[in-house]
């Protein structure tokens, strides 16, 4: 009993977050057919089951697309049937838990009620269920992104091992049972490089975890937070590890391709549309965004090559180099439309039902819900500050999405993997205006009460006539 008492806050979190976005699947985007991206990944994951290639087109061998989410629908259809609504219920799934990673990180960071308050919005934020509605990659990456945060931030926080029980010897253990105890004292280590892998797995910008994961080592090292021993060998087998899991990827790309490409193609045609003329056209579902040159080639196209993607990346840079002039106003579009609570975003699941008040209904939250967090999370932001070592992986991977939106571009689809941080900070000023704990704004206002209550002493005679 006192275990369930325990765990109840999780589970009210996880199976609200799942109600949600049931009914979000079965009201507003009930019958969705996948399109753009969505389609491409549904093509793949048919081909792997009934053809077994990973291919874009029959018998053509792709490597223009990330294969963890393809695999992940080609083996719920191979098991339930070819039918969207299986992966988009796997999405649920996965999406409520998010929400629990959320609360997790609350729970350690602010307290059980802070947590479940988190855990709460998370499970009703839109920013968080639409993702869980249709077949982009969104809602995988951000819980890949999300789990790796959380791991990487328990190895960081982890409390030193016990001294080992001496009346347990080594020699009674045998092999299975020492290689178990091994992997429960590094389980943190070995989480943190499983999803880092699946998070690279998952969109061509993962890999840039790696750099991420070296500029944590990097400040934990300067700051003192962690011995430097300890945070250089925790980052090198991290990375082992990711690196191990996606090798045979790689390998296999290079099989296809007769190139090196680490998990596929891709960037090459995101920077050209993003750096091109086009971008500054009278169109307002795409200014400042992506929009590809004239005559160009998609890398899904099975004549694209990795030769290809290396001339879109020049041209991307002849571009800006010739452009300087409105370098810094194309960047800050980038950076505008990252925080535009709603962005055109191509294959939204709900325009495909435009009469459904339920969809609607959506489409109007995903114009509201997203100010108040963002305000909510400044504030977290700015009142969590002085506990900056504890949030460091969140400012990080905060600090990271930002960048890559302003080097590519920014969007509302971007933006959704820091959207379950945002969450998290909203909680961190919660917790500063409601709680009591040193550094509240409670706190400030009793120590201030307390210094106006405090009654001055008056100085005794002998000392006044000295």
């Amino acid at each position: 009993m006192k275990n369930i008492k325990e765990y109840l806050p999780l589970i009210i979190v996880f199976f609200l977050a799942l109600l949600v976005r049931i009914v979000y699947n079965e009201t507003a985007v009930h019958g969705y057919v996948p399109i753009y991206d969505a389609s491409i990944y549904n093509s793949i994951a048919i081909n792997l089951v009934e053809k077994h290639c990973y291919c874009i087109y029959v018998s053509h061998s792709t490597v223009s697309r990330a294969p963890l989410w393809p695999f992940i629908i080609a083996i719920i259809y191979f098991f339930f049937g070819e039918h969207n609504a299986y992966a988009r219920l796997f999405f649920c799934l996965l999406g409520s838990g998010t929400c629990v990673l959320v609360y997790l990180l609350a729970k350690d960071l602010f307290g059980k009620r802070i947590a479940l308050i988190s855990g709460v919005i998370a499970a009703i934020y839109t920013g968080l269920f639409i993702w869980d509605g249709w077949l982009f990659a969104e809602s995988l990456y951000t819980f890949c992104l999300t789990a790796f945060t959380y791991t990487l931030y328990r190895l960081q926080h982890a409390i030193p091992a016990a001294p080992a029980d001496l009346s347990v010897s080594n020699k009674s253990l045998n092999s299975s049972q020492h290689l178990w105890r091994q992997v429960t004292r590094h389980r943190w280590i070995i989480l943190s490089g499983i999803f880092l892998a699946l998070a690279a797995l998952t969109r061509p910008n993962g890999p840039g975890l790696f750099g991420l994961l070296c500029l944590w080592a990097l400040i934990v090292i300067v700051a003192k937070i962690m011995p430097w021993r300890k945070a250089v060998s925790a980052a090198l087998v991290i990375a082992l590890i990711a690196l191990v899991i996606i090798a045979p990827w790689t390998y296999r790309n290079y099989t296809v391709s007769h190139a090196f490409v680490f998990i596929s193609t891709g960037i090459g045609e995101v920077l050209v549309g993003a750096y091109n003329d086009r971008v500054f056209e009278n169109d307002p579902n795409a200014y400042g965004l992506w929009r590809p040159p004239w005559h160009t080639i998609g890398h899904d196209n099975p004549l694209y090559t990795p030769a290809n993607e290396t001339l879109d990346i020049e041209h991307a840079f002849t571009w800006m180099r010739t452009h300087i002039s409105i370098m810094p106003y194309l960047l800050s579009l980038h950076l505008k439309n990252m925080w535009e609570p709603t962005t055109f975003v191509h294959g939204l699941p709900m325009l495909e039902f435009p009469d459904r008040w339920a969809a609607q209904l959506v489409y109007a939250l995903m114009h509201i819900m997203p100010i108040p967090i963002f305000i909510l999370a400044g504030l977290g932001l700015v009142a969590t500050l002085r506990r900056w070592k504890q949030l460091l992986l969140v400012y990080l991977v905060i600090l990271m999405t930002i960048a890559e939106n302003v080097v590519f571009y920014g969007s509302m689809r971007f933006r959704s993997p820091i959207e379950p941080l945002l969450v998290l900070l909203t909680g961190g000023a919660i917790w500063w205006l409601i709680s009591k704990d040193p550094g509240t704004l409670r706190s400030l206002f009793k120590k201030s009460e307390v210094r106006e209550e405090t009654p001055v002493q008056e100085e005794p005679e002998s000392a006044s006539a000295l």
